[in-house]
């Protein structure tokens, strides 16, 4: 079975700006996208989402990769394949018609969204006549666009090194040349082929090191947080979930947050304080996708450690898509591959986002399903600020305890302590004494309850 589109969209760039005279024209790509009835031998089906993915969600997010990085989709088909061939993936008939189309449409590039092998990747270049990117090499060109702090790239470079190591095959000429060897003594001498894999692995070695000093800034900056302390809550979910939109709605930041894939790539923290004056660090982390390359889960260890080192992680999930429930299961996945426990309650949220997408008959049904459980999700739009108030009343009940009511009374010497009550919980009550004491009832957190009693130095009541 093969669905087909065509489209044409040279005209304007990826984010919809017009492209002036003298921009270049986005590069013309055919994207394949292939559904396979059965994995070739060897492949372990236990390691894979037991939620399959509908052909037409597969095919719209492969073309809003290929978007993701100006290219300009001029052909797309999703392609049934009862039979993976060990040299090109597909079927030779299918092979000469995407050779015609590539040769009719003009495409410089053709991206199949599948895990290739090196020697298939090389033979359909051979047969299509045009530079070919699996859905490994074209996430690779995204986070290197995407890419803008020191640590981003190198990791991103580092990933992207592993992959091309693993790619080098005899594909050119001067992959046959050799050189050193001197005389008969000498032997034939290194290949061209061992050594630019060499040069990789030296590069990929200093890269390491590189990022190994990196980690261990990021663990002292982390080791200084636990000094304050503020507890740290790190967003995760999906690419294209509204992370982004979440993190700037509940800290004012100005984190790029667009419809568009992996849209941000590098880790933004920002301390936040919750409405009964608990601070917490809220971080904003790469978006997860299925079929993530392990090498490249690996390169990013270093940001990912801000996930597993976090007191709280907030599992946001685009409720709207159709796809929602499999892309839960890659992300719980990937948390899985990172030691954190997706099914522990008491450290994962689950939000519901885009809740404003859905009818109101859809919307009643989900939360009336959900209502049951031991955790219901928290419902929310980040767009629209919907939930936005439940979920900071949740989290500073995860990471400050339940609210407690208390009252103290302050001896005209404590009175600098009044403004800090009134911060960090809720006055319901004040009264001026005759002696200039002062009697507060107020609620505030367990933890701030504990911080209240350690200023005054005295128990106080409840």
């Amino acid at each position: 079975m093969v669905r087909e589109k065509d489209a044409d969209r040279s005209v304007r760039g990826k984010q919809g700006h017009q492209l002036g005279p003298e921009a270049k024209d986005p590069t013309r790509a055919v994207v394949i996208v292939p559904v396979l009835t059965r994995q070739p031998r060897g492949d372990d089906d236990s390691s894979r989402p037991r939620l399959s993915r509908s052909a037409d969600a597969r095919h719209d997010e492969a073309v809003g990769l290929a978007s993701a990085i100006d290219l300009n989709p001029v052909h797309t088909a999703v392609v049934t394949v009862t039979d993976p061939r060990p040299a090109t993936l597909l079927g030779s008939g299918k092979v000469a018609e995407f050779a015609d189309i590539v040769k009719e449409r003009k495409a410089e590039l053709v991206i199949v969204d599948h895990p290739l092998t090196p020697v298939q990747q090389r033979n359909l270049e051979k047969e299509l006549n045009a530079k070919v990117l699996d859905r490994t090499g074209l996430i690779l060109e995204i986070f290197g666009e995407r890419a803008r702090t020191k640590e981003g790239t190198l990791q991103v470079e580092l990933a992207h090194l592993n992959y091309q190591k693993g790619r080098l095959v005899r594909s050119w000429t001067h992959l046959e040349r050799q050189r050193g060897g001197a005389g008969f003594l000498g032997g034939p001498g290194e290949t061209q082929i061992e050594s630019d894999r060499r040069i990789l692995q030296d590069k990929i070695t200093k890269l390491k090191h590189e990022l190994e000093t990196v980690r261990r800034t990021r663990d002292l900056h982390r080791a200084k947080r636990k000094k304050v302390p503020f507890p740290v809550v790190a967003t995760v979910g999906y690419t294209n979930a509204g992370k982004s939109t979440l993190f700037n709605r509940m800290t004012g930041a100005g984190v790029l947050a667009e419809d568009m894939l992996f849209a941000t790539l590098d880790p933004t923290l920002r301390r936040v304080r919750l409405p009964h004056g608990t601070p917490i660090i809220l971080s904003d982390t790469v978006g997860f996708i299925s079929d993530l390359p392990t090498h490249l889960v690996a390169a990013f260890r270093a940001t990912l450690e801000e996930v597993v080192e976090a007191d709280l992680v907030l599992h946001l999930r685009d409720i709207s898509d159709p796809d929602t429930a499999a892309q839960a299961e890659d992300v719980e996945r990937i948390l899985g591959d990172l030691g954190v426990d997706a099914a522990d309650t008491g450290r994962v949220i689950e939000v519901w986002n885009k809740i404003d997408l859905l009818d109101e008959g859809n919307r009643e049904r989900l939360l009336a399903e959900s209502a049951g459980g031991k955790a219901p999700p928290v419902a929310i739009s980040a767009a629209t600020g919907e939930g936005i108030d439940a979920l900071k009343a949740l989290i500073e009940t995860r990471v400050s305890g339940e609210l407690e009511t208390m009252t103290v009374t302050l001896s005209p010497a404590q009175l600098g302590q009044v403004d800090w009550l009134y911060r960090n919980g809720d006055v319901v009550s004040r009264a001026d004494n005759e002696d200039g004491s002062v009697t507060i009832s107020l609620t505030a957190t367990h933890s701030a309850r504990q911080e209240i009693e350690s200023r005054l130095h005295r128990k106080t009541g409840s």
